[in-house]
């Protein structure tokens, strides 16, 4: 039987995944916890199987904490289970460390799939982005060509947009003005030939992946 901790500051939620994996004789839930350092408590007197965690459990910064269980803990397999958008965190998501990725408005079946999935070594992502990672694979050295036709400034502002910052905050660490920020994102969609700054993004990670 696999050993399963629920770590999501929804009631809701936790109560709900424990209402589907009840009569599952694979999984068994061992805890719940709402906040990091609960997260971090359990983990120092017990590792799960398998950790099932909400990206924006408070106390904690999702994908750093997702990188210091991986380190740690690496005997857990950790499925992410949020309301964010899968095409925009999955794949950044599995480079931290996570086993898998799944949307809250999933189906109970497809939710529990994925647990055992995660449970028993596996990767789980939805179709979708399972055929652009495959794809983005595959074409891994197109890619890159048209990274390396970046310039240095270029791959800052979109390493930072990956990384979620908003205009204001690249012109901050870049100490650029906000204006020229929205021009060298102009300048990104037309190079790297895309409609949108998020699958400028999702373009960049899949580089990262690619590159891991």
């Amino acid at each position: 039987m696999y050993k399963v901790l629920v770590a999501d500051h929804h009631p809701v939620i936790s109560r709900g995944i424990g209402f589907i994996l009840k009569n599952n004789p694979a999984l068994e839930i061992i805890g719940n916890v709402t906040n990091g350092d609960e997260l971090f408590k359990f983990l120092e007197n017990g590792v799960p199987d398998v950790l099932i965690i909400e990206l924006d459990l408070p106390q904690i910064n999702g994908i750093n904490a997702l990188r210091k269980i991986k380190k740690d803990y690496p005997g857990t397999r950790m499925l992410i289970f949020s309301t964010h958008p899968e095409e925009m965190y999955a794949l950044s998501t599995i480079k931290a460390g996570a086993a898998g990725y799944i949307s809250k408005t999933t189906d109970p079946e497809t939710l529990e799939k994925a647990i055992y999935q995660v449970a028993r070594g596996g990767i789980y992502l939805n179709k979708k982005i399972t055929e652009r990672l495959n794809s983005g694979i595959s074409q891994g050295k197109g890619l890159i060509a048209k990274f390396k036709r970046l310039s240095t400034r270029e791959t800052e502002v979109l390493n930072l947009l990956s990384s979620g910052k908003r205009n204001k905050d690249i012109a901050e660490a870049l100490a650029i003005n906000e204006k020229t920020v929205s021009t060298y994102k102009t300048r990104l969609l037309k190079k790297l030939k895309v409609d949108n700054v998020a699958d400028l993004i999702t373009q960049s990670r899949l580089l990262q992946l690619n590159l891991t």
